[in-house]
């Protein structure tokens, strides 16, 4: 059975009867969605509820984005299988179901419900069928659903969406490090040349009078970091001319809520290298047990060069939260040199995408044309310069 709650979620939603599989619900807020999901399952990070009630928070009344929070349950046990946490946008007329992201989240994935959640093809083709087949009835309608970034497993359990059979390699990956109880062999493995440059970088980093790392506990501070990271990144972005949208009112609203909120609990970990008053580097990521991901990086740029303090800052916090626990270190996407200097392994990520209308079919075959003209990166290249798609640059 498929059910299909009208307004914010109520029970008393209209019902479809269907022959056999899932009972579907729509939420349009999240915190009653959050009130109905058991919190049992798992995913990554970036689907902590403290990560999606900032989201929401700061996106509910974005402009032509709707929450659209989707919990599937097993429709003869009611056991819930899964927690989407999705949007519908409107973009050219055309209405879009996707993750709860907007360039913002660097994973996207369903929130899984335990042993309850599908761990074969075959189920998740039939739990794919039934959601396809609630989204094409939601009232308002919906066009197009494309589902990007998301991980092949979700905690060593399959991700169910990622075992379908239109599921695509995304050419985003993650990027991780990895490391036993003992970070000397982690340290000594990144080669004689990277492993003395962090110790040159140390050196000179600390012979300025009142030079230091830490990671901010206190609140106020905090805050005055995070601001200077925004200051910080927005020059950069402006110096290699790319367009910067984490600096916008509701983006820098969304990320003082995630700090402001989750720093005391470690859920937010905000850390700096600083000389007296002056901050010059900053990393903010979010932790989950022993896994670790970084978000936001940023330093003052050419004045401090000589102690490449962007590279220095993500070394001293992987030393600083190994102490503490944490064994897994996400460098999200992006295939930047400075990741593979400190011994990445890239992690695979798939999208997916579906018509669901004749609106949408254009943009499902768009994106099908896409997905093949990867597979011959020359050709790529070449079209993309066609189209005038600038080069990919390093951060730093």
């Amino acid at each position: 059975m498929t059910v299909l709650v009208a307004g914010a979620g109520h029970p008393g939603g209209r019902e479809i009867p269907r022959s056999a599989g899932f009972h579907v619900e729509f939420f349009r807020d999240w915190k009653q969605a959050a009130t109905r999901w058991n919190d049992i399952g798992v995913s990554t990070p970036f689907q902590d509820p403290r990560w999606l009630d900032a989201w929401y928070r700061a996106f509910a009344s974005f402009d032509s984005v709707e929450p659209l929070i989707v919990i599937i349950s097993d429709a003869a046990t009611l056991q819930q299988v899964a927690l989407l946490p999705l949007v519908r946008r409107v973009q050219n007329g055309v209405r879009i179901i996707e993750f709860a992201d907007l360039d913002l989240t660097d994973y996207n994935a369903p929130m899984l419900g335990g042993a309850a959640a599908p761990r074969d093809a075959r189920t998740a083709r039939a739990l794919w069928r039934d959601l396809l087949a609630a989204l094409k009835r939601l009232p308002g309608g919906a066009d197009l659903i494309r589902l990007r970034k998301m991980p092949v497993e979700l905690e060593r359990q399959p991700n169910p969406l990622a075992l379908l059979d239109g599921a695509s390699p995304c050419p985003l990956n993650g990027n991780v490090v990895t490391t036993g109880d003992d970070f000397d062999v982690y340290r000594y493995s990144l080669g004689r040349t990277v492993r003395k440059e962090l110790e040159r970088s140390w050196r000179v980093f600390t012979r300025y009078p009142g030079a230091a790392f830490q990671i901010v506990a206190d609140q106020d501070e905090a805050l005055r970091v995070l601001s200077t990271m925004e200051i910080q990144q927005g020059a950069r972005m402006q110096h290699l001319g790319l367009n910067f949208i984490l600096n916008n009112e509701t983006s820098a609203a969304f990320y003082r809520h995630i700090v402001g909120e989750n720093l005391r609990s470690g859920y937010a970990v905000l850390s700096a290298l600083t000389v007296g008053e002056e901050v010059i580097a900053t990393l903010l990521g979010v932790r989950s047990g022993q896994r670790y991901v970084m978000v936001r990086i940023s330093n003052a740029g050419e004045k401090w060069s000589n102690c490449s303090p962007g590279r220095l800052i993500i070394g001293r916090t992987m030393a600083a939260l190994h102490r503490d626990g944490v064994r897994s270190f996400d460098f999200s996407i992006g295939n930047y040199t400075y990741k593979r200097r400190f011994g990445v392994a890239p992690v695979a990520l798939v999208d997916i995408t579906a018509a669901l209308s004749w609106r949408g079919i254009p943009y499902a075959l768009r994106d099908r044309a896409v997905r093949e003209l990867r597979r011959h990166p020359r050709l790529a290249a070449y079209v993309g310069r066609a189209l005038g798609k600038p080069r990919s640059r390093e951060e730093y």
